[in-house]
């Protein structure tokens, strides 16, 4: 019949069974069910950088998923000095199994990302009262945080602070800049947080080699 158009939507699931897979001789498995409700599998999340936005998910048993859409921010902890922070994720650097994530600022475990820096910095400069990353730091920025007035006792403990106040070139150059590597250790999709570490020592070294081979 003219002016009629048939489309054929043709609606193929998601699943996680190995039936329609052939054996390891190659040969076809015989189809003997169904596929089953405990076999599904879902679209992936694919959260993106932006205002907080988290959808539920009913799941097997009753429970829930936090799938992330869209996230901002999270925690992050500063491993050597055993410290975490709330700060801004700022963007996606590096990420091993596909570049396309790293160009679409899509956050998922094991993605190399920047974070804002000031946290962490404000942390540092209270507890040490030595400011970090003096090379762009201003004299008057210097003389604020460590030229303030301190009581007997708060400069014997800063004394013995002094000690392990020593922190990574690498990582100091980081924090002159605002912006600090770290590797997002959750799973957005399946908790709906962004939270992971600061990269430092051999690690850091590593994932800045890869960053930079990737730019060339």
């Amino acid at each position: 019949m003219q002016g009629i158009h048939l489309i054929l939507f043709i609606f193929t699931g998601i699943s996680r069974d190995s039936r329609h897979k052939r054996s390891a001789s190659g040969a076809r498995r015989a189809q003997y069910r169904k596929k089953r409700k405990f076999e599904l599998g879902r679209q992936s999340a694919n959260t993106k950088l932006g205002g907080k936005r988290i959808h539920l998910v009913r799941v097997r048993g009753g429970n829930y998923k936090h799938r992330a859409l869209r996230l901002e921010a999270g925690n992050f902890s500063w491993g050597s000095e055993g410290v975490s922070r709330k700060t801004r994720i700022l963007t996606v650097v590096y990420n091993a199994s596909n570049n396309e994530l790293v160009r679409t600022n899509t956050l998922v475990k094991g993605a190399v990302i920047q974070i804002d820096a000031t946290p962490f910095r404000q942390w540092y400069e209270s507890h040490y009262a030595q400011v970090l990353g003096k090379k762009k730091a201003t004299q008057a920025k210097i003389d604020e945080v460590e030229g303030a007035e301190k009581s007997k006792s708060q400069q014997k403990k800063l004394a013995e602070r002094a000690a392990t106040a020593a922190v990574d070139p690498l990582l100091d150059d980081q924090f002159a800049a605002g912006r600090l590597y770290a590797i997002v250790a959750s799973r957005p999709g399946q908790s709906g947080r962004a939270d992971g570490y600061i990269l430092e020592g051999k690690e850091l070294e590593f994932y800045i080699k890869k960053i930079k081979s990737k730019k060339h």
